[in-house]
């Protein structure tokens, strides 16, 4: 097992940059540093600007089943 000093706290998570603006993000907007920046993220997906992509599978037609 490994030595703890007394008195410290390890935090949940690593300190990152906010993917907005870079800044150190905060424990209580994480992974962003303040409101605005999470705010501005939501917006985005929302409007459609960002997306996540899907590869569309051919439907099979009535013809192409196999009869049971």
């Amino acid at each position: 097992m490994s030595e703890r000093k007394s008195g410290t706290v390890e935090p949940l998570r690593p300190k990152r940059p906010c993917p907005e603006c870079g800044q150190p993000s905060s424990r209580e907007t994480y992974p962003f540093c303040s409101v605005r920046c999470k705010e501005i993220d939501l917006n985005r997906w929302l409007s459609g600007a960002y997306s996540i992509p899907a590869t569309e599978e051919e439907d099979q037609g009535e013809d192409d089943q196999e009869p049971r």
